[in-house]
């Protein structure tokens, strides 16, 4: 079994055939996905689809939210993990980090709400999926000041003594899409020589595309003139992850067989809770 370890099945894109992109990820053996939620406003859309469809769910306010976000926010945060243990489903606090590459983030906003958001992973013994963008060395430092129960830094792409560093601290290293392209020398470098009990497969459909289905500024700019069908051949999707695994197999020397049990062994390692979820999530 495949598992996707960040997938936002709640975003716009994936409006018009959600149920279809659950079919075809299924069909594909990525029977598990973990839902992480961006802010409050979806901490409920993300939670009924992780009911719906049998998949694992995170709650948490991603980085790039918090200039919407307020205290009363985090409260309800942390009313909402408080009831986790009667809900298997629920198996980390996130998404949540840092952002240091897109514009007009208050870095000061940012950080208030990421070390917020460590103190409840502490109070309530869940993982963290963290966000990485040019980020790292601050979210370590706030890791150091408050450690948790370990987690997932989705979608890494930092150096490999930082690679290291929160390998340390109990967490896993998420590789997707970006993989596929044979100009990521770093991350592709990254992904064979982490430890393999380190690494674990992720699409964050809709994006990261990898490289079959990525288009250029103007490829898109073509795409938006044309019918909806267009547009979704260039939307990653859930589905796509057993390819994107591919590459990881070639780069390790590993079997697809192999690929799926170390990746997914790993996820359950990040998550505890995930076991649990899936028997839960049994038809």
């Amino acid at each position: 079994m495949w598992i996707d370890s960040h997938c936002h099945l709640d975003a716009a894109e994936f409006a018009p055939d959600r149920d279809a992109v659950v079919a075809r990820a299924r069909a594909a053996g990525v029977d598990m996905l973990v839902l992480p939620a961006v802010a409050a406003f979806d901490f409920d859309a993300v939670r009924e689809l992780a009911h719906q469809h049998r998949f694992a769910y995170a709650l948490g306010i991603h980085p790039l939210y918090v200039m919407q976000a307020g205290e009363q926010d985090l409260r309800r945060l942390d009313q909402l993990l408080g009831q986790s243990p009667r809900d298997p489903r629920l198996v980390a606090i996130g998404e949540i980090g840092l952002d240091f590459f897109a514009p007009g983030l208050d870095a000061g906003r940012q950080q208030f709400f990421y070390l917020e958001q460590l103190k409840l992973a502490r109070k309530h013994q869940l993982p963290v999926i963290l966000h990485v963008r040019r980020s790292a060395d601050l979210l370590l430092k706030g890791l150091r000041a408050t450690p948790v129960s370990g987690g997932i830094a989705h979608a890494f792409n930092g150096s490999e003594q930082q690679a290291a560093m929160f390998i340390q601290q109990g967490f896993k290293l998420g590789f997707g899409g970006t993989l596929t392209f044979e100009r990521s020398q770093q991350i592709r470098r990254l992904a064979q020589t982490a430890p393999a009990s380190a690494l674990v497969l992720e699409t964050d459909s809709p994006d990261m595309p990898p490289e079959w289905l990525y288009q250029t500024a103007a490829q898109r700019a073509e795409l938006g003139t044309q019918q909806g069908s267009a547009l979704v051949s260039s939307r990653n999707e859930p589905a796509e992850l057993p390819r994107i695994a591919q590459s990881l197999a070639n780069l390790r020397g590993w079997t697809l067989d192999q690929t799926a049990a170390i990746t997914s062994a790993n996820v359950h390692a990040a998550l505890p809770r995930l076991s649990a979820c899936l028997l839960a999530c049994l038809p």
